[in-house]
């Protein structure tokens, strides 16, 4: 009886230790710079969801970080650009027309990278795989997964993306680990993907919350009157995604 119950407690160790390995990274921080701002560059092409810009857009405009600095600009730390493959005005979801700032040529280096759904323009993959490369984190905000995807971002390793899109997107990418559960999933130390719309401004207070700590993420939270909690679980999980199965 005894032997039985080493064999099953050394199978279930087994099973544990394997799961662990294959599981979504965590991370427990990113650095900030001591001073100075950083640079959140939201990528944006014809038919840009509204919403995927607009979550997380208003995240890093409205962080304060008051350890940074004694004035208002100091302890705001981002500075928020758009990039395109053209500076002539990209028309969004529903007609609104944003004018990019820069286009993929001349776009400065950023902290962090946002890719929103959206049609693409030649030039994006490389782009983004220039900006992975030099360490910038990139994060996703619904079908954007796709983008990253494409970009070769995401192979062999975990993502997640609109419920809507599960199945196609599991179809593309056969060799990315599809995480339909979480509102959002790291990919590796620098690549961060989330689900639809919404989902959208959770990672980007997660992110907040990994370069200053929780307490700005809730701060951020609480100005903006967004009472979900989804941001403070490490791996995203919705309970409403998950029985809902999306």
């Amino acid at each position: 009886m005894l032997k039985k119950i080493a064999v099953v407690i050394g199978a279930l160790a087994l099973i544990a230790g394997t799961v662990a390995i294959d599981a979504p990274l965590r991370a427990s921080s990113l650095t900030a710079p001591a001073n100075g701002k950083m640079i959140v560059a939201f990528v944006i092409t014809q038919n840009t969801n509204v919403m995927d810009v607009a979550g997380p857009w208003e995240v890093f405009q409205d962080v304060h970080v008051p350890e940074r600095g004694k004035t208002m600009d100091a302890q705001m730390p981002f500075t928020l650009i758009v990039v395109s493959d053209t500076t002539n005005p990209i028309r969004m979801t529903g007609g609104l027309t944003v004018t990019p700032d820069y286009t993929f040529d001349n776009a400065p280096d950023a902290s962090i990278i946002v890719v929103p759904a959206q049609s693409g323009a030649k030039g994006l993959s490389e782009w983004l795989r220039a900006r992975h490369a030099k360490g910038q984190v990139v994060m996703s905000v619904c079908t954007g997964a796709f983008k990253l995807a494409d970009a070769g971002l995401l192979k062999g390793k975990h993502a997640t993306t609109h419920h809507d899109f599960h199945e196609a997107f599991a179809e593309k990418f056969p060799d990315v680990t599809l995480e339909p559960g979480d509102r959002f999933v790291q990919a590796d130390a620098t690549t961060f993907t989330a689900g639809g719309l919404t989902s959208g401004i959770d990672l980007a207070l997660h992110l907040v919350a990994l370069y200053f700590g929780p307490d700005a993420a809730a701060r951020t939270a609480k100005f903006m009157e967004h009472s979900g909690t989804g941001w403070m679980n490490p791996e995203g999980a919705s309970p409403v995604a998950h029985a809902q199965g999306g």
